[in-house]
């Protein structure tokens, strides 16, 4: 019970936050919501004993993803464009009914799902049982989890290694200027948004 209300009141608080980076219409408060969402991800990933996940979202989401993104900023303008006004629920429609849908479909989805823990689930009764008894008689690794790691889930590694090294090579170019001509700010001249989308 208790690890139920803990997770309801993660659940909460991952929403408040949400609601505040909808609303928020400036980039620094943005990024560091971003970093709070993935850290109580995190916490929300501890209480359902997905340590590992809790891990790297802690590292990935709220370390690494959120200094990458401050260094980007420090290539922007210190001067951010006025945010257009907001035209009411008509223009979101269209994503709010789509969220809506996708939400109650995974919804549906984890209702089917066995109980957490349940000995007699297909993946207790089916694949573990496999993959502890081929792991030193077929494959000669002795242990388990590098065994699931880098023989039975092989390809899901390599797609995620794929994925974070795309990602790194991205911000690399991202950060040395071959997406952004470089600007240089004289002493005691301001800089609008307008000057800087002219001089672009």
């Amino acid at each position: 019970m208790a690890g139920y209300l803990t997770n309801l009141l993660l659940l909460a608080l991952l929403v408040f936050i949400l609601v505040l980076v909808i609303r928020t219409r400036r980039l620094f408060p943005v990024v560091v919501l971003a970093g709070a969402y993935s850290l109580v991800s995190a916490a929300m990933f501890v209480n359902l004993d997905a340590v590992d996940v809790a891990f790297t979202e802690a590292a990935v989401g709220a370390g690494i993803s959120t200094v990458l993104f401050l260094a980007t900023m420090a290539y922007l303008p210190a001067v951010e464009k006025t945010p257009p006004e907001a035209k009411g629920i008509g223009h979101i429609l269209p994503a709010l009914i789509i969220c809506l849908l996708a939400g109650a479909l995974l919804v549906a989805a984890a209702v089917e799902l066995p109980p957490v823990g349940d000995p007699t689930a297909p993946p207790q009764t089916h694949v573990a049982p496999r993959y502890l008894e081929e792991s030193g008689s077929f494959l000669k690794i002795p242990n388990v989890v590098t065994t699931v790691l880098a023989s039975y889930r092989g390809f899901d590694t390599f797609g995620e290694t794929v994925v974070v090294f795309t990602a790194g090579l991205g911000v690399l170019v991202l950060l040395a200027g071959f997406t952004r001509t470089a600007r240089a700010v004289k002493p005691g001249t301001a800089k609008t948004d307008q000057g800087e989308g002219d001089n672009a």
